[in-house]
């Protein structure tokens, strides 16, 4: 395989906004643009202009936007069967959306031609050249996309080659196979690669694939190291049935695994970021397993695995999480070691000593609390007040008096009406203060933090982010044990915070509290810090 550049050519405005649950407005689109261009890809392509109105929308509005590095793509088809390019309304409106390159697909599978465009492979052959024809007297760079490509070599290896030969003829800048029903092997991807190698005389090539056998990835580095010198996939893999390749894993493993050039060590740091900016505009659940950029990737939570990276992160590790703008997180549960307690504790700047009997201490009130139904993987804030509770550094910022909710109902179709009721202490001053919610975990939060904003202001700044009920025993019906997390953050950082109990105001109570704890403990380190110089 030669050094040469290999372009990232990126579909998720396109193939990707063709999954299921995925719908990106215009502006959505644009901010993804900007973030793709800051990652450094190539080509960004931007939709089909002639297919709707958002994605006319689209390019008319990219056409105000000043890429750094990426260059705006339109795609479409080839031109009709029976019509001129001139006459052709896919044609034009590729050519209205003024972007400097244009991709467009062709029938290269023989069943496709005589099944779906009902015409004869020679009138197939004739449109791919009109359309590249046409297009590269008026377009910088025109990419063609051989459509079904290796189902159609092997159906009919020597009609797949005079598609891609014609479009090369014409003059494509880029021969894109593709493997479209995403059902290719990748030693399949490698020998008929490798035969069109030997056909074209190594043509300026390209890869297409799709992940109906979870091959995606695997076939388009297959095609990279048979000579292929751009690649298309999507941002997380998004797109129709079971999605595109996945660049967020073909870049990575192109640079750091195979040494090929595709992104600079810069713009490699900027993946998990991109990633997670485009994936928290689908509004779909997080994507904690994806590998290198998602939460888990570089997550460790048994004792002996935690050791280990303790003392080399090789041991665990296939790559530095940093490299692609991940970190490494060490999980607490009740499969803990010492290791993973030392972990978390030198993270939120304590240096415990691995034979204080306070680290056995923690150790066991964790597990004790796993045991009814805790859970502190995903409430990093309730267990750093539990490890400064266990070594005597948490002072009670308030003491609950009394609390009481009330749900009132008056008619069958009025909506309810909770009102909360506290009595807190703090530092001996005590304030009563009522207030009212959607639902009685809202009116105490309300209340909860109206008797206290007088006492501690920055209280103002918090806002609940996400609030999450698990039942631990389904069997016990409304009588179950419940965990509540709550994800709380200030404009400046998030934090989670867990409660357990049968009763699930108890439990969102312990959750909500917590919550309010950290926040004060936060501030009052911040104080402390500047009061220190």
């Amino acid at each position: 395989m030669s050094d040469n550049l290999v372009k990232v050519y990126d579909v998720t405005l396109r193939d990707g906004t063709q999954g299921e649950d995925i719908s990106f407005s215009i502006h959505d689109k644009i901010r993804i643009a900007q973030k793709l261009d800051e990652l450094g890809v190539h080509y960004i392509e931007g939709g089909w202009p002639g297919s709707n109105d958002r994605d006319e929308g689209f390019f008319e509005e990219a056409k105000k936007l000043k890429l750094r590095k990426a260059k705006f793509a339109a795609f479409g088809s080839t031109r009709r069967a029976k019509v001129t390019c001139d006459d052709d309304s896919n044609i034009q409106a590729l050519l209205q959306s003024e972007t400097p390159a244009v991709t467009i697909f062709g029938k290269s599978w023989d069943f496709h031609v005589t099944d779906a465009l009902k015409i004869s492979l020679d009138a197939n052959l004739e449109v791919i050249h009109d359309s590249v024809t046409y297009l590269k007297e008026r377009v910088d760079e025109v990419f063609f996309d051989a459509e079904h490509f290796f189902d159609g070599f092997k159906n009919n290896p020597e009609y797949t080659i005079k598609a891609i030969k014609t479009a090369h003829e014409a003059g494509a800048d880029v021969l894109v196979l593709c493997d479209t029903n995403g059902g290719t092997m990748p030693w399949e991807i490698e020998s008929i690669v490798k035969e069109v190698n030997l056909q074209l005389d190594n043509p300026n090539f390209g890869i297409h694939t799709h992940n109906d056998g979870e091959l995606g990835v695997a076939n388009t580095l297959y095609a990279v190291r048979e000579g292929a010198r751009q690649i298309q996939g999507t941002i997380n893999g998004y797109g129709e049935r079971c999605g595109n390749a996945n660049l967020c894993s073909i870049i990575p493993d192109l640079k750091l695994k195979l040494g090929v050039d595709c992104l600079d060590e810069e713009e490699l740091k900027r993946l998990y970021d991109t990633s997670h900016f485009i994936h928290e505009l689908t509004n779909l659940p997080p994507i904690k397993h994806r590998a290198f950029v998602g939460e888990s990737a570089f997550a460790h939570k048994g004792g002996i695995h935690v050791s280990a990276v303790m003392k080399n992160s090789e041991t665990y590790e296939h790559v530095s999480p940093e490299v692609v703008g991940n970190r490494r997180r060490v999980l607490i549960s009740d499969l803990s070691g010492r290791s993973n307690i030392l972990y978390k504790a030198k993270e939120l700047g304590l240096e415990l000593d691995p034979k204080d009997d306070r680290v056995i201490a923690i150790l066991d009130e964790l597990k004790k609390l796993e045991n009814e139904g805790y859970e502190f993987e995903g409430a990093d804030a309730s267990f750093e007040l539990l490890v400064r509770k266990a070594i005597g550094e948490y002072r009670k910022p308030f003491y609950l008096k009394s609390a009481r909710t009330i749900t009132e109902k008056r008619t069958e179709d009025e909506d309810s009406m909770t009102e909360a009721t506290l009595i807190v202490q703090v530092d001996g001053v005590t304030e009563h203060m009522a207030a009212s919610g959607n639902g009685p975990v809202n009116a105490l939060d309300h209340a909860l933090r109206k008797a206290l904003e007088k006492f501690y202001p920055n209280l103002k700044e918090v806002k609940l982010k996400d609030y999450r009920v698990r039942v631990l025993n389904t069997r016990h019906g409304t009588d179950a044990v419940v965990r509540v997390l709550i994800e709380s953050g200030d404009g400046e950082s998030n934090w989670s915070t867990v409660g357990v109990s049968h009763n699930i105001i108890e439990a969102s109570w312990k959750a909500l509290v917590d919550s309010i704890d950290y926040k004060i403990l936060k501030d009052e380190a911040k104080k402390a810090e500047k009061a220190r110089g």
